[in-house]
């Protein structure tokens, strides 16, 4: 089952689209929805993830994206969801097209600096700069 995620991700994780062969970190199986809340260890459930955005994910399911409504957003389901769909690469930041890639992106700290340094080394050198 570990060979087909890997296989079906082609190595990269599935929320911040950072390749495993860079990673200092081998990237984790992921549960998409962590067993605690009904999640199964089935191939629909489980995502490839770096261990950046696994760590920061952990067992949540949605976040708040506004605080003063109290109203949860689910987050970015890699099996459910197109990554084009909700999220848009700008330079070297993940900006958001959708309420789940905001919310994603706030969990998840897609735009933390030490990501945005990363991508941008990662960019450069992709595009031999």
């Amino acid at each position: 089952m570990q060979r087909l995620v890997r296989e079906r991700a082609q190595d990269i994780c599935e929320y911040c689209l950072y390749p495993e062969a860079l990673s200092y970190f081998r990237h984790h199986i992921d549960h998409i929805v962590a067993e605690k809340h009904g999640g199964t260890t089935h191939p629909d459930n489980l995502a490839l993830a770096c261990r950046t955005c696994n760590l920061r994910k952990g067992s949540n399911i949605a976040t708040l994206v506004d605080p003063n409504s109290q109203r949860p957003v689910r987050l970015f389901h890699p099996r459910f969801d197109v990554w084009k769909d909700h999220f848009l690469m700008v330079e070297y930041s993940i900006q958001a097209r959708t309420e789940i890639g905001y919310g994603t992106i706030l969990l998840l700290e897609l735009n933390h600096v030490d990501r945005l340094l990363e991508r941008r080394l990662l960019i450069d050198l992709r595009s031999g700069e």
